[in-house]
């Protein structure tokens, strides 16, 4: 029946610095539609982005900004990750590291955005 995920929701404290974190520091692009709606997309998938107290109906039961734990496969080696984290200012918490992904083994970086979301970036 399903086939891939489309989108997810993130709920931040902080717009900017989510915004900031996401597309400069992994260079996902910004987009806007709706009114006043804003995602984060990349490849065919898109994060949107609720603001904590102003979501958008319906939501999730309780939206609360640090409460995902995300992995992203990236085409890059685990040290061209690193290097460009490194670039951006973002502090690696841990990585990397073998995991097993979706479609078997990854080398994992884990980081953390600015709402405290565990972020795993990994390549195949």
């Amino acid at each position: 029946m399903l086939v891939r995920i489309d989108h997810l929701v993130l709920t931040t404290a902080n717009v900017d610095a989510c915004v900031d974190f996401y597309v400069n520091g992994l260079g996902m692009r910004l987009e806007r539609f709706g009114e006043g709606r804003m995602a984060l997309a990349f490849g065919q998938q898109k994060i949107n982005i609720h603001e904590q107290g102003r979501e958008f109906e319906p939501k999730a039961l309780k939206p609360t900004p640090g409460g995902l734990d995300m992995c992203f496969v990236t085409a890059m080696t685990p040290d061209e990750v690193m290097q460009r984290l490194d670039a951006a200012g973002i502090r690696i918490e841990e990585g990397p590291v073998t995991r097993t992904g979706a479609l078997g083994p990854i080398m994992s970086v884990y980081v953390r955005d600015p709402d405290g979301n565990l972020v795993e970036i990994s390549s195949y």
